[in-house]
């Protein structure tokens, strides 16, 4: 296949199994896991796909230029002798971010500030014109990448990041970011065949991930832009191609999604970023207080939030989990309750053992993704309790 070329899936930490999973379905090709990364090839076509369809990536890099490299002037001689004629016009606009992990590179900004120079300074000497910097809407993103003495050189198709889907106009104080909700989804294993709920559900993240992921609704369908549409070889046909085929591919989803929030401010952005999304035939939610309910009927539930970590609300932690516990033995049987938190002290009283904790990150914070297997009947007391 000459038009498969390797792109470069970025994701977070602890994510990249699922990125890789997520890549094998969607036919990815020679698919290799890095740290934070999955690498694999495909075509423009697949390229697309990839930025309309995957829930755990945050960008989708194209690499087109890799080599070794001394120091800062050596950088801009190298870009300098870049055919960048092939990727933009001199009269475009671009923007460059540089990540670095190098004893000889340490300054980011400066390794991008350099790409520019010699970006720039190439079309001001070959055409006499010289393209603009727009760090918000370029023509352009570009993403330079040095590891030890290896620089590798990008092109962005993303643009902003893919966790920004487009559906939250409103947010809470501290919200999960998307492709973060999407993984702790998948992490738990829900498949969409029972019930959901997110008993403290803030913005409605959590809710709205899960009804795509149960639906197989493509993530990013509510985006307003990604960077390859301004790109020289855009082709507006096929993407829409691509997107009718992914749209194609949805299914139905017959159990509901329940979302709980104690607060009303919480409860109608929830609904808002619900319906922004077009996700209200499949959630519902209400102004619950969790500690006062309990399960409706004997069906299987399965439970996924992001309780308060203290970062966000003043609250009594020792008790605040405890009753997190109580809640959950008493009103819960029958339900897999997974959580998510970075207060690992506090897990200590929910007062009960978990079946399973995978380490994961909430933005800087090191976290863990907890389960509880609450039990029918007398199983719920005799393995549960310590």
């Amino acid at each position: 296949m000459e038009n498969n070329y390797t792109m470069v899936a970025k994701t977070l930490f602890g994510f990249e199994d699922l990125l890789e999973r997520e890549l094998l379905q969607l036919g990815a090709m020679h698919i290799k896991k890095g740290v934070r990364n999955v690498s694999f090839e495909g075509d423009l076509g697949f390229m697309y796909k990839c930025n309309l369809a995957l829930r755990t990536a945050i960008k989708i890099l194209k690499p087109i230029k890799t080599f070794k490299v001394k120091d800062e002037q050596d950088l801009y001689d190298q870009v300098y002798k870049m055919s960048w004629e092939k990727y933009m016009k001199s009269s475009g606009t671009l923007a460059v971010d540089a990540t670095v992990h190098s004893e000889k590179f340490t300054h980011s900004k400066y390794v991008a500030l350099k790409t520019k120079d010699a970006i720039v300074d190439k079309f001001r000497d070959t055409t006499g014109e010289r393209p603009n910097v727009d760090l918000r809407f370029p023509d352009l993103k570009i993403n330079v990448h040095i590891d030890r003495n290896t620089c590798t050189i990008s092109l962005d198709s993303s643009g902003e990041s893919l966790h920004r889907r487009g559906y939250k106009t409103a947010t809470n104080i501290a919200p999960i970011n998307e492709v973060l909700a999407a993984g702790l989804v998948m992490l738990s294993g829900w498949d969409g065949q029972c019930d959901f709920m997110d008993p403290m559900c803030g913005s409605g993240t959590i809710l709205a991930e899960a009804a795509m992921i149960a639906c197989n609704i493509p993530p990013n369908l509510m985006r307003k832009e990604f960077a390859f549409e301004r790109w020289q070889d855009w082709d507006v046909d096929l993407f829409e191609k691509i997107e009718e085929s992914l749209l194609n591919k949805t299914r139905d989803f017959h159990h509901k999604i329940i979302g709980y929030d104690t607060a009303p401010s919480a409860v109608a952005k929830a609904k808002d970023n619900v319906k922004n999304a077009h996700l209200e035939e499949f959630i519902s939610i209400e102004r619950q207080d969790f500690f006062t309910t309990e399960k409706a009927g004997d069906h299987k539930l399965h439970i996924l939030f992001n309780p308060p970590y203290g970062e966000r609300l003043d609250i009594d932690m020792e008790s605040f989990y405890k009753s997190i516990g109580d809640t959950l033995k008493q009103g819960y049987p029958g339900t897999d309750a997974w959580f998510i938190t970075s207060n690992l002290e506090a897990l200590k009283h929910v007062g009960l053992r978990p079946s399973r904790k995978i380490h994961v990150f909430n933005a800087k914070l090191e976290s863990r993704l907890v389960k509880y297997v609450m039990y029918e009947g007398s199983k719920k007391a005799k393995y549960q309790d310590d």
